[in-house]
């Protein structure tokens, strides 16, 4: 596996005054990107004890002041997504009761979001549940990346800034020099993030595997509609999770005549049996970025892991300092 961090962006940024009471603190379940984020910041992490009882109870402490301070939490809700929200709420909580100025919730995953709407009857919308978690806990704001579905940002009723990993992966396959791309979304509804990326791509074609999802992480993949034969077929997602969508799609566009086939998304959530799909040779290369921690049994040849910390971090900095996000994040 390769990995990448992304170039320092075209930002004014320098190291924040102490005076600032500018803070930022960690969940547990992705140190390593809240240290990166830190570092571009220039400043450190706020320390933290995290325990656990026995029966699963989770305990959190802040360990220094932050009273009246600007508190930015990063925490994905990830495996265990569970755990992980529930950590977020106790931190939460901990800051609120910690007499912290404003609370930021920095959520590079968002968890419970595929969830955003009632299909059939007697459904849960725990998009809109979690939401209201966070809310009710004491967060003044959201930074949220890659949403699911855009329309999460409504069911809160703080201040969200959507931000997108597009950048990122967009640098990536731009410095790879590829010829002859064809953008390409692995189902109807992903058909808007795929013609964002594709005009991003020096205005590529695009295609769109039409696809009957028969259930949940059950994909079948049924025909493509554009033209990929002869071309680099780049598959854009928001996450993989299964791989089920992403795999399809790669082996109709081969049938389809793409003589290559490359896979990029913002999530790696990577439940089994992805890394076995997504490592059969169907895939020229698998880019995520590191939203998510990906452990070492996670990983394999064919991925890619490019860091988001960077324009988290520039995020960050910009809603501190009550600056335009728009320019970088559109």
């Amino acid at each position: 596996m390769i990995s990448s961090a992304t170039a320092p962006l075209p930002s004014t940024l320098s190291k924040i005054p102490d005076s600032d009471r500018f803070y930022l603190v960690s969940g547990s379940a992705n140190i390593a990107l809240a240290q990166d984020t830190a570092r571009y910041l220039g400043i450190d992490l706020i320390p933290t004890v995290r325990k656990q009882f026995a029966d699963g109870e989770i305990y959190v402490q802040i360990q220094e002041s932050i009273r009246g301070g600007d508190v930015f939490l990063i925490q994905p809700t990830c495996h265990s997504v569970n755990d992980r929200l529930m950590e977020l709420m106790i931190l939460i909580d901990a800051c609120r009761r910690a007499s912290a100025r404003q609370i930021t919730a920095v959520l590079p995953y968002y968890g419970y979001a595929r969830a955003d709407r009632k299909v059939t009857g007697r459904e849960a919308i725990t998009a809109k549940l979690v939401a209201n978690l966070i809310t009710q806990a004491g967060a003044d704001r959201v930074v949220a990346v890659d949403l699911h579905s855009a329309q999460v940002q409504g069911f809160f009723d703080i201040p969200v800034d959507h931000i997108y990993g597009s950048p990122v992966l967009l640098d990536y396959i731009r410095n790879k020099n590829l010829s002859n791309v064809v953008v390409v979304s692995p189902d109807i509804g992903g058909v808007a993030r795929a013609r964002g990326f594709a005009k991003k791509l020096n205005d590529a074609p695009l295609a769109i595997v039409d696809k009957r999802r028969q259930a949940h992480n059950c994909a079948e993949v049924m025909n493509v509609i554009g033209d990929v034969r002869g071309k680099t077929a780049i598959l854009v997602d928001d996450m993989i999770d299964t791989a089920g969508t992403i795999t399809e799609a790669a082996k109709i566009l081969r049938q389809e005549g793409a003589k290559q086939v490359y896979a990029c998304a913002t999530h790696a959530v990577l439940s089994s049996p992805a890394v076995q799909r997504l490592s059969s040779g169907c895939l020229e290369e698998v880019i995520v970025t590191n939203t998510i921690p990906i452990p070492e049994e996670k990983r394999f040849s064919q991925l890619k892991v490019i860091s988001i910390a960077n324009y988290i971090g520039e995020a960050i900095f910009r809603i501190h300092k009550e600056a335009s996000m728009s320019s970088l994040f559109t």
